[in-house]
């Protein structure tokens, strides 16, 4: 039930923030400046997966998005542990999961809008953008993905092991010679 809700939410908040940047930054806005020009809201579309990385058209993106979401969503199903923070984590991501695919499904891109300017410029004759334009479903993938990898070091984590000692007198395999035997005598043969 945590991970519906979250998940929900996510796709809430993920929806609504790409409606306002639609609404309010496409057309050619100016990007708004919030946080001395290294943070703002540059409105961009996305026809490709990960950082526009393009394979192939709008019915192949979908499709394996759709498939991740499912393979998300299987593995989930499968694991079903109760730990809080592996709910919080496939919370975000099946939340961000659904919330691009809605975009892929019915818009045929992703709108992205949050823009990191940490560096902008030229290098090696190439233009260059540090920080990929980014949105909140991006931003909750990113995050669950790395609660979760935090999550499984902590629970994961590797204990050393003491080194296995050899025994100083091992016991002999040897029964000792008027020792009773432990496994019990054969019944003597009735002779006729």
């Amino acid at each position: 039930m945590q991970i519906f809700l979250i998940a929900l939410l996510i796709v809430a908040l993920d929806q609504a923030t790409k409606y306002i940047v639609k609404e309010q930054l496409s057309g050619g806005a100016a990007p708004v400046v919030l946080i001395d020009d290294w943070l703002k809201l540059t409105y961009t579309e996305n026809s490709g997966i990960a950082f526009g990385i393009d394979l192939g058209g709008r019915a192949v993106v979908t499709t394996l998005s759709i498939l991740a979401t499912l393979g998300i969503c299987y593995y989930l199903y499968r694991t079903q542990r109760k730990n809080i923070y592996y709910r919080i984590a496939f919370g975000l991501i099946i939340g961000g999961a659904i919330g691009n695919l809605i975009d892929r499904a019915f818009y045929g891109q992703v709108v992205d809008f949050i823009h990191f300017d940490i560096y902008n410029g030229m290098l090696f004759g190439k233009y260059v953008s540090l920080w990929p334009i980014f949105n909140v479903a991006d931003a909750a993938i990113t995050c669950g993905v790395a609660v979760m990898l935090i999550w499984y070091r902590h629970v994961f984590e590797e204990t050393p092991t003491a080194p296995v000692k050899a025994m100083e007198n091992p016991p002999s395999t040897e029964t000792a010679p008027n020792a009773p035997s432990e496994t019990p005598n054969p019944p003597a043969n009735p002779q006729n």
